[in-house]
């Protein structure tokens, strides 16, 4: 079974809520990508997004962009990425979800792309920039025949049609994006979110839904857990880590530190 859908089976059967963290290969250190993903498992994260560095995140605020441009003046590519995750593959048994942006993984190729994803035991990918209807047509075929899952993401401004065709044409999981904002650490998630949370609940979806974009201390992170299968950090994790000098030991103490605040 593929390791994104064997965890989220787990998780409906014990209803431990999930941690999953996103962090960029090759940011702060061009070297320090296998080390932060054993660490990460080693700290009780359940999955951890590996972000792929590209020059235009369009999504992402900017904590994640300065990351990306970090690892990039470092020398981090996919290939070096790909180098990296495969000396840790029999030592990492948490999925790995490759999150890039399409042009990077279009130039690299979509089937040598999945190909290489199951070289490293990545499960699955995240790419916020992939049309849905290329997806279809040319994206999930070729990732089935690998038994990849291409995890889509809704936002409050995706309609509940479109939110329902996605949960009938993906597996795996939702990302559900708690704003329509670029990522970035939020204080509290207000009125407005809280009852798009509800609605999203009322949907009875086939596919659990993970939160991310915001979550960095105790309010948001069990507002998160209230409402889904679990959370997703990143840009306070990205900026503990760099704080650290890239030992995620230090920056994982500190995060576990603020989500308790």
């Amino acid at each position: 079974m593929n390791k994104i859908n064997q965890l989220f089976a787990e998780q409906r059967q014990t209803g431990r809520k999930l941690l999953s963290l996103y962090f960029c290969a090759g940011c702060p250190t061009l070297e320090g990508t296998a080390e932060v993903i054993k660490t990460l498992e080693r700290r009780g994260i359940d999955m951890i997004e590996v972000g792929i560095p590209f020059s235009d995140p369009l999504a992402d605020g900017p904590v994640i962009q300065s990351a990306g441009t970090v690892a990039l003046k470092n020398g981090m590519t996919l290939t070096k990425l790909f180098d990296q995750l495969k000396s840790i593959r029999e030592e990492v048994s948490i999925p790995l979800v490759m999150m890039g942006y399409l042009n990077v993984i279009m130039h690299y190729g979509i089937e040598r792309f999945c190909q290489s994803c199951v070289e490293c035991g990545a499960s699955g990918m995240i790419i916020p920039d992939l049309p849905f209807a290329d997806y279809l047509s040319e994206v999930k075929p070729i990732a089935d025949k690998y038994d990849l899952r291409v995890i889509m993401m809704i936002t409050p401004e995706t309609s509940e049609e479109r939110i329902r065709f996605i949960d009938e044409h993906t597996d795996g999981f939702i990302y559900m994006v708690s704003s329509a904002s670029i990522t970035g650490a939020q204080s509290n998630f207000d009125d407005a979110k809280q009852a798009y949370f509800r609605h999203i609940n009322g949907m009875n979806l086939r596919n659990p839904r993970m939160i991310g974009f915001g979550i960095s201390n105790k309010q948001t992170l069990e507002s998160a857990r209230s409402n889904a299968a679990g959370a997703i950090i990143g840009s306070k994790f990205v900026t503990l880590l760099n704080e650290a000098d890239g030992n995620a030991e230090q920056a994982m103490d500190r995060l576990y530190a603020a989500l308790e605040a």
